[in-house]
């Protein structure tokens, strides 16, 4: 399944030395495969191995090298992408009747910016989670890839209790907050502390926190800088499942018990309070860095991290952490990368409301963005996009025959409500191109469908001469 893209990745490196446009095709190429460190990538690329392996084997029986000539020249006589030629490609599966009033769409190329179709590409759609790869790109933008989320206790000398400050971290473990009170707890045995009090401090956010406007439900707990793994109550790291409806108070009571589980004499429940200023920090539990966290969020569709993401790019704007200040903000962040963002309204940033809307060609444009060399701090907007037919929300599509040219070729961001079908990402062609497509319909008629009417125009590109 990966075999087309390893070759599309090994031709790439081909091109360096080859012309200047080469450098920018091979620099794309390197930001959407990412290190082959670990997790998912690491098997990925055993599952490469393993089709290299198949190949060959392959290969000797049919009694050759069963290589094909994978990328064209770059000095100009390579084929060129028109914009009927990618007509003839994508209308049999975009004039799908599933997708109801049809497909905003466009497609461009990667490297060079290059707009090579549209269809409707400056009309506002509801993007549904698509919006992520927004949200993606500002946070980075904002506040680089390193930046991680800190929950930290502080010591109110006044009051004689510690403070357990949300630091905006909705994916804090159970454990991490349970080393973070046995380091409390030694803290506190260091200054010879006697029985104390347990706050909780939330003020990061405009009043605590806030409800999304679908609410409380399966999809995303309340949005507070408090909370322990989502606010989820079954132990699961994904997907929808009940949620907490007050997990600010939930991680602080969950914090008191450590706390006195590793020797503190702790008096009374846990109270909200803001730490005062200059209140001593005794502790600290830190995320990991938000290019992981980028990635998390893009390959499991994680709305309560979109949604922290986002609280933090207003927060780094001069904004509040609120749902207004939060569009204000990715607003800011588009204009600061050059991108016009006509038609674009930001009410969330997962993409549960449907009164946001978006367009095919800010989705494009951002994925430019995103790979473009000059800015390898946005690179893990690409990195985390889920791969077709292996990981995270396309886990389980791309299976059909029609599907079968973009199975592992493909890296996109889904989108799904009731009646919207959205799907954005990059497309590696067979002679090396490396496509950014967005596709936003309304008004669809059967979700499974309209998915697979998607797929099969993705696939359409990754399969595309398109001449």
């Amino acid at each position: 399944m990966l075999e087309a893209l390893r070759r599309h990745r090994s031709t790439w490196r081909l091109v360096v030395g080859a012309a200047a446009v080469g450098l920018v095709a091979a620099a794309v190429a390197v930001a959407l495969t990412g290190p082959w460190d670990a997790g998912r990538r690491a098997a990925e690329r055993e599952q490469a191995a393993a089709a290299d392996a198949q190949r060959e084997r392959s290969a000797a029986v049919a009694g050759g090298t069963g290589g094909v000539a994978v990328l064209d020249p770059v000095d100009g006589t390579g084929p060129r992408y028109t914009a009927d030629g990618l007509a003839r490609a994508l209308d049999p599966a975009l004039e799908d009747g599933a997708l109801g009033e049809g497909a905003a769409a466009a497609v461009v190329d990667l490297a060079t910016g290059e707009a090579l179709w549209t269809d409707h590409a400056g009309t506002g759609r509801a993007p549904a989670s698509t919006v992520k790869i927004v949200t993606a790109v500002t946070a980075l933008d904002a506040l680089g890839p390193d930046h991680r989320l800190t929950t930290t206790v502080r010591w109110d000398a006044e009051h004689e209790r510690v403070v357990l400050v949300g630091g905006g971290d909705p994916t804090l473990t159970e454990d991490a907050l349970r080393d973070l009170a046995e380091r409390t707890a030694g803290a506190l045995a260091d200054r010879d502390a006697g029985t104390v009090g347990v706050a909780y401090d939330v003020s990061l956010y405009r009043n605590g926190g806030e409800r999304h406007p679908i609410g409380v439900n399966d999809n995303i707990a309340y949005i507070t800088p408090l909370q322990i793994n989502e606010g989820r109550l079954d132990g699961s790291t994904h997907g929808p499942t009940p949620r907490s409806d007050e997990p600010a108070a939930d991680a602080a009571r969950a914090f008191a018990d450590a706390l006195a589980d590793a020797g503190a004499d702790v008096a009374g429940d846990p109270r909200e309070h803001t730490a005062p200023d200059d209140a001593e920090q005794l502790a600290a539990a830190r995320s990991a860095p938000l290019s992981a966290l980028v990635e998390r969020m893009l390959t499991n569709s994680d709305n309560d991290l979109a949604e922290a993401l986002a609280r933090h790019t207003a927060l780094a704007a001069g904004e509040a952490a609120d749902a207004a200040g939060l569009g204000r903000a990715m607003t800011a962040g588009l204009d600061a990368l050059g991108i016009p963002h006509d038609g674009v309204r930001f009410a969330d940033a997962s993409g549960l409301d449907r009164d946001g809307r978006l367009t095919a060609d800010v989705l494009t444009r951002t994925l430019v963005a995103a790979a473009d060399p000059d800015h390898p701090e946005l690179r893990s907007a690409l990195t985390g996009l889920p791969v077709a037919g292996f990981s995270g929300t396309l886990t389980d599509r791309y299976a059909d025959p029609g599907d079968a040219a973009g199975a592992g070729v493909v890296r996109a961001k889904t989108g799904t409500l009731t009646g919207v079908n959205t799907l954005a990402g990059t497309a590696a062609t067979p002679d090396g191109h490396v496509l950014a497509f967005a596709f936003l319909a309304s008004g669809t008629t059967d979700a499974d469908a309209a998915e697979a009417a998607l797929d099969r125009a993705a696939s359409a590109l990754a399969g595309c001469g398109c001449g």
